[in-house]
């Protein structure tokens, strides 16, 4: 295509918890970028999708679901970076769930809107709606709360519509340049990725059990002998969580261990031998000291 009219720009994805944000990043890149999992609140860092086609580069920022920031730092943390994420985009992504909007979507669409930046609504999950005839009024009525540059219905979990919100997005994007190399799908490191995908496998394994008390540290990364080896903390704010986190007779950890390990060798396409411990660290996610050593910096 002609350069001139190649696009580039940050659009930043945003919505309250659980509304799919993350699996709508990775199908639109192509490539596993974000943690899922079917709890609120386990995206908990700004991390950049890049995907890159002939007509445009578009750097998705996916952020953690903005919630009621009271509560734990962390919960401080997870609102101040995903608002940050909105100075700076060219465009702004609401993501909300097609089949409910809530108290906590408004917020949402007030943080957008005051951005200052077009804002395209994404009605995601709309494989959950059993009647799509009921989409063109549900799209009308939420047209009315702003002037929204664009509202797309898609099923991220489907792929859904996704070319349509593609040319959507693309079409607000300034022209430019790509500024990231082709190949490039996301600026975080292959060892933030895999500390991720071991807390993935803590939150799908534990479920309801420990929801939001356990982070991941990677302490070790040795590639010297052909297996990559590597080493990884689990922390938990209480004993009592150790020992569910270990499980009778260390069956939890090891369920936990080889899901991880499974994931990691999938994502990375190569041999890995993966070694976990389970530490205590009273209150961490209540500690802004600890959560910055644990990789929560804004």
């Amino acid at each position: 295509m002609n350069d001139a009219d190649h696009r580039f720009g940050h659009v930043a994805v945003v919505g309250r918890p659980n509304v799919g944000k993350s699996t709508l990043v990775n199908a639109l890149v192509g490539y596993k970028v974000s943690i899922v999992a079917p709890k609120p609140q386990t995206t908990r860092h700004r991390i950049l999708g890049i995907a890159t086609r002939e007509d445009a580069q578009v750097a998705f920022v996916d952020t953690p679901g903005l919630h009621d920031p009271r509560g734990e730092a962390i919960n401080r943390y997870l609102n101040r970076t995903a608002r940050a994420a909105l100075p700076d985009a060219d465009l702004v992504m609401l993501v909300v769930d097609a089949t409910r909007w809530t108290e906590a979507d408004d917020d949402a669409l007030a943080a957008a809107v005051d951005a200052g930046r077009p804002v395209v609504l994404v009605l995601n999950k709309i494989d959950l709606v059993a009647d799509r005839a009921t989409l063109l009024p549900r799209i009308a009525d939420l047209s009315r709360r702003h002037a929204f540059a664009a509202v797309v219905p898609v099923s991220a979990k489907d792929d859904d519509n996704l070319d349509r919100l593609w040319q959507a997005v693309r079409a607000l994007l300034p022209v430019a340049e790509p500024a990231y190399d082709a190949d490039a799908v996301t600026d975080r490191s292959e060892r933030f990725l895999v500390g991720e995908l071991i807390r993935e496998q803590l939150v799908l394994q534990l479920r309801d059990e420990l929801p939001y008390s356990t982070t991941v540290q990677v302490d070790a990364w040795d590639e010297s002998e052909g297996t990559l080896r590597i080493d990884a903390s689990i922390f938990v704010a209480r004993e009592g969580q150790k020992a569910i986190v270990v499980g009778a007779g260390g069956q939890q950890i090891k369920r936990i261990g080889t899901s991880a390990r499974r994931a990691i060798e999938t994502q990375l396409d190569r041999r890995v031998h993966l070694a976990l411990v389970v530490r205590v660290r009273e209150k961490w996610a209540d500690d802004e000291a600890a959560l910055r050593r644990l990789g929560y910096g804004d």
